[in-house]
């Protein structure tokens, strides 16, 4: 499995303020989005989140997004390294993911810019 990179996330109280914090940090412009009430900025290696505490609850469970060449095979190294395929793969607007528990019980997104399921 080839690991593309690491996004860090980060939930914030007030999501104005935080971008343009992390707009100066990185000197990159924020990329937008909203899912299920919550509302999603990409700074660079950033991606900050706020909404409803019920739905950022969930969402502080997974430590890191990490940037993956292939999903399907991430699946496959992460199932048999011992860790658990909580959901997923599954086809999102950015490409693809899933979520794993890993075996010392940290959780993280992988994902990948493929298309499709």
């Amino acid at each position: 499995m080839e690991i593309l990179g690491t996004t860090l996330r980060i939930c914030v109280p007030d999501l104005e303020v935080a971008v343009l914090f992390y707009e100066r940090l990185t000197g990159s412009r924020a990329m937008r989005s909203e899912h299920a009430g919550v509302s999603v900025a990409a700074v660079g290696c950033f991606l900050l989140m706020s909404g409803p505490e019920e739905e950022l609850e969930v969402l502080r469970r997974v430590t890191a997004t990490i940037a993956v060449r292939d999903v399907d095979q991430a699946r496959e190294v992460l199932g048999g390294s011992g860790a658990r395929i909580v959901a997923g793969p599954i086809a999102t607007p950015a490409g693809r993911n899933l979520i794993a528990m890993h075996p010392d019980g940290a959780v993280f997104e992988y994902v990948d810019r493929r298309t499709g399921g």
